[in-house]
């Protein structure tokens, strides 16, 4: 029987190595790791000596020992998460209130600094997924520990049941001052799209996690949803299921990705890719990241504390001065833009593209989902479809190799060569533009990308309910 009781508080000014001491002296599964891989912890004692310590995984580590070995003196926290991940076995993710109480930092600065939600009375709207997994109930605790400090803020929480959030928001929202809506992009999306409610009338601001997305995308739905400014009215928070909220974007960032957007020479010049990553700012206080080979890690205390832990992004690590010199050579001004220095505003930025496996390759061109996504979200063709899309290489009878895009339609829209037609031009408009290895590699009779359409909530593409994967 294991014993449950609250664990010791966070530390602060992330010290990486005195992390690793304390975690090596009171987490089981660490001690082990480090007597298997012949690493005496006396003798970690600089950031160089960290550096060389091995990478944890979730197969290297977490799932080769027990839960409770893998927690401060093997004491469970209060509540457990729980995520497929991309393979569907289950993991569990403990957590204490003192991991909700940091991590509820991340969402008091998008509301206070983008909604302004010190001031105002927010309805809090958490639209993702409910009971163990782990961004739903995550969420409620961190907006009632808001409410906890002197925000305005009503959480209600329908989870994904949409007749659920077609029936509570009309009858909550007129009194207050702004809504939020909570959940993933294309969820949300979805629900403004085909709900018909008075959204301009509700001062609608969004909190998404788990996607990158395009500024297309952004402004898109901006204007769908009645928000008059993309740059507050939208924010993007970087987190696992394995450490919870790790970063969220700043009007700053915001800013900055959507500077970088519209000049794709410059994006790929600093982030070395045809894609647009999410890019957020992280607090080095209680996190500590690394780049390593073109991939993050990270090192953090949590309900399993986590030391150079590698969960396969792709990304890597700015210093603020480093981005905002980059930007100011190439005329992006802050201030010029309205976006002078928030409290707390000169932190590290942390980029992410997200999981390698998800692109596929065509003619030895990397074709990544975001790229097709863009095309989707062009005015003369968004209104025909939903965004969501399924991208693979097939290959026919003669064993030529075809890039073929499943498209989910609208609600009440039918197949039909028009829109097919349509679809298929803006999606290679986007990728000639965006993405010079297609541009250069693919030759030019089979650039254009085969477009299959699918009706809204096709069972074998689109299932209602089901965690959208954007390759096959």
């Amino acid at each position: 029987m294991v014993s449950l009781s609250r664990r010791p508080p966070y530390i602060r000014l992330m010290d990486p190595v005195e992390l690793f001491r304390q975690v090596a002296a009171t987490v089981p599964a660490y001690r082990t790791f480090l007597a298997e891989n012949r690493i005496d912890p006396a003798e970690v004692v600089t950031i160089r000596d960290f550096e060389r310590l091995p990478l944890t995984t979730k197969d290297n580590y977490v799932r080769r020992h027990t839960l409770p070995d893998l927690c401060r003196d093997g004491v469970i926290g209060d509540m457990i998460a729980v995520s497929s991940g991309s393979t569907g076995v289950p993991s569990f993710w403990p957590r204490s209130v003192s991991d909700e109480e940091v991590i509820a930092a991340r969402f008091e600065e998008v509301f206070r600094d983008s909604f302004a939600a010190r001031e105002r009375r927010t309805l809090a709207v958490v639209c993702f997924a409910l009971g163990t997994w782990v961004g739903g109930l995550f969420t409620v605790n961190c907006c009632r520990l808001l409410a906890a400090r002197g925000y305005p803020i009503t959480v209600v929480a329908p989870g994904t049941d949409r007749r659920e959030i077609a029936r509570v928001l009309p009858e909550l929202a007129p009194h207050f001052d702004q809504v939020v809506l909570l959940g993933y992009p294309p969820f949300l999306k979805n629900v403004i799209d085909t709900e018909d409610l008075p959204w301009s009338d509700w001062d609608v601001k969004l909190v998404t996690a788990g996607e990158v997305f395009s500024e297309e995308w952004r402004s898109l739905v901006a204007e769908r949803a009645g928000i008059a400014d993309p740059v507050r009215g939208i924010a993007s928070l970087y987190g696992t299921a394995d450490a919870g909220v790790l970063g969220n974007e700043t009007a700053l960032s915001v800013g900055i990705r959507r500077f970088l957007a519209a000049r794709p020479d410059t994006a790929r010049e600093l982030f070395g890719e045809s894609r647009l990553p999410t890019l957020v700012q992280y607090d080095p206080d209680v996190r500590f990241f690394e780049e390593h080979e073109g991939t993050l890690l990270f090192s953090g205390d949590n309900g399993i504390p986590l030391i150079r832990y590698h969960i396969a992004d792709e990304g890597g690590v700015i210093p603020y001065e480093r981005l905002l010199e980059f930007v100011g050579r190439h005329g992006f001004e802050p201030e010029a833009e309205g976006l002078g220095t928030a409290a707390g505003a000169e932190r590290p930025f942390v980029y992410v593209f997200g999981r390698s496996h998800f692109t596929v390759s065509y003619y030895g061109a990397n074709v990544y989902p975001e790229n097709i996504a863009v095309g989707l979200e062009q005015p003369e063709v968004s209104g025909s479809v939903t965004g969501k899309f399924v991208m693979e290489v097939v290959e026919d009878a003669a064993r030529d190799r075809h890039l073929t895009v499943t498209v989910e339609l609208a609600p009440g829209e039918k197949p039909s060569d028009e829109i097919a037609q349509g679809v298929g031009a803006s999606i290679l408009a986007q990728l000639l533009r965006l993405n010079s290895e297609f541009a250069n590699y693919v030759p030019v009779p089979q650039q254009v990308p085969f477009v299959r359409l699918r009706e809204a909530g096709d069972p074998e593409y689109f299932p209602p309910g089901a965690k959208h994967r954007y390759t096959r």
